[in-house]
């Protein structure tokens, strides 16, 4: 049996985080930790060694690029994979996205039916 990925997920709208959580729980590929802010994700991700980051970009306690500025400081965190989701497609919000570490950018509203799909694959091209 092979390992489950561990994500980090932080969004801090809760139907964004239940429908992910069906959708990345039903796959059986990950082992997943959700917090709905910033100051919460700091905190977990203290004890949870994650594999890959899920990170909403709009937060109302700190933005998604920021958090994973932040992430990256502490130890473990340098350099796991983030991916971004947001709600904003626009090349030039994308590009500055992938810029700020992300490997790749999910657009709001997902498909709940292939979100796990998206991060394997972001994961395998990356």
């Amino acid at each position: 049996m092979n390992k489950k990925l561990k994500i980090l997920h932080v969004e801090d709208d809760a139907d964004v985080l239940l429908i992910c959580r069906m959708s990345i729980e039903l796959s059986g590929e990950f082992d997943l930790q959700q917090c709905s802010g910033g100051e919460e994700a700091l905190v977990c991700a203290a004890s949870f060694a994650a594999d890959v980051i899920l990170l909403d970009v709009m937060m109302p306690d700190m933005s998604g690029d920021l958090l994973l500025q932040k992430l990256r400081e502490l130890p473990n965190y340098s350099d796991v994979p983030a991916i971004f989701m947001t709600g904003k497609a626009h090349n030039f919000e994308r590009a500055a996205l992938l810029k700020a570490g992300g490997i790749e950018v999910i657009v709001k509203p997902f498909d709940p039916m292939t979100l796990s799909r998206q991060i394997m694959d972001a994961l395998a091209a990356a």
